[in-house]
């Protein structure tokens, strides 16, 4: 009710603006008007672009000094530093050529305005013109593609090489599940058809695949630093995305398909909690969360969902833990696999469905 209110206000206060101006033209009968241009009023457009062109530059800079603090830190894994070159070039050259045209743009059309006496010269074409702004943008647009195809071909390689841990991303509204391969490095077949929430089977995995039995199912995700990871994904429900931004890893979780994305880890969580600009970014959300009488916060990385998949997407995200092959090996070791879980309770409850069908059988052998 309260933005309606001011929203209402700032209308009625542009319009009474708008009525004053009107009443003021109209009382200036002895200015001179007309509807064409003179050459005053093109000097005074000229000096009004060059001040909307200190406008835009300050706004930049502005922005730059104020919210770059808000930018993601250092890269946490092996290929994110040849991501994050590969922008600060593309954002280098975009922001190069941006000031550059918008400097001449403006410029020009202050020193070409119009003026009384003063006819504009007319080009029909100018080849070398032509060549030169046509060569530059192919041949700076070509060399961001070609590096790009290369970067993106390096990190798309998804392979069995070193020994890789394989995990599975499992995305459904509004969570997220990851499932390890267990010792045999290998993830049980698994569908969505199977998933038998009563047996607490929510995977839907396979009860009669061997390589399902050793799988390790949780809610929070521990990576070994300096260990390539391979991700599968799948999804049960609706597109999502798996986003973990600090790792600049990011692939879309499609129903009735697997994906796949690869990286391998370089800073442990402590480490990371250590680096200077998340030190000082804990220190200002833990300000504003001290004023609103909230528990402080402590860095982690987190596997978000980077697609609008529902009324409740922005709740969608798993804690991801970088930790020593050694903390690693201790956790996992604790977890519990789909056999000693799901496939146990099966086979207790079958077992407990015999004793009581023979306690029943001899009840009634015992009344005949």
């Amino acid at each position: 009710m309260t933005a309606l209110l001011t929203l209402a206000v700032l209308v009625l206060v542009a319009i009474a603006i708008w009525q004053m101006t009107k009443i003021f033209e109209l009382s200036q009968t002895k200015t001179e008007r007309a509807e064409i241009a003179n050459d005053s009023d093109n000097k005074n457009n000229g000096y009004l672009l060059f001040a909307f062109l200190i406008f835009i530059y300050g706004i930049t800079i502005f922005s730059f000094a104020k919210y770059a603090k808000m930018l993601l830190p250092e890269a946490a894994s092996e290929h994110g530093g040849d991501y994050d070159q590969l922008m600060l070039v593309s954002m280098g050259i975009i922001f190069f050529v941006q000031t550059v045209t918008q400097a001449l743009l403006h410029y020009f059309g202050y020193k070409y305005r119009g003026q009384k006496g003063r006819k504009a010269l007319f080009f029909a074409d100018n080849d070398r013109l032509e060549f030169i702004w046509t060569i530059i943008p192919v041949i700076v647009l070509a060399g961001l593609i070609l590096w790009g195809l290369y970067t993106w071909t390096n990190i798309m390689d998804v392979n069995e090489d070193d020994d890789p841990l394989v995990v599975e991303l499992y995305a459904q509204q509004f969570n997220w599940t990851a499932r390890y391969a267990g010792d045999d490095n290998v993830l049980g077949n698994a569908n969505v058809r199977l998933i038998d929430i009563n047996n607490a089977n929510v995977l839907g995995l396979d009860e009669s695949d061997p390589n399902a039995e050793d799988d390790i199912i949780v809610k929070e995700l521990h990576l070994p630093v300096g260990r390539k990871v391979n991700f599968k994904m799948r999804s049960q429900d609706v597109l999502h995305s798996a986003y973990m931004p600090h790792f600049r890893a990011q692939m879309n979780c499609v129903p009735g398909m697997i994906t796949q994305f690869s990286f391998t880890p370089t800073v442990t969580t402590e480490d990371m909690r250590l680096n200077p600009d998340i030190v000082e970014k804990v220190k200002r959300t833990n300000a504003i969360r001290a004023e609103n009488a909230k528990d402080p916060w402590e860095f982690d990385y987190v596997l978000l969902c980077n697609k609008i998949c529902g009324k409740s997407h922005y709740n969608m995200q798993m804690k991801i833990i970088v930790e020593t092959e050694e903390e690693y090996n201790k956790w996992i070791a604790e977890q519990k696999t789909f056999k000693e879980t799901v496939m146990v309770d099966e086979t207790a409850q079958a077992s407990n469905t015999t004793e009581v069908a023979d306690v029943e059988l001899n009840e009634t052998a015992s009344v005949e």
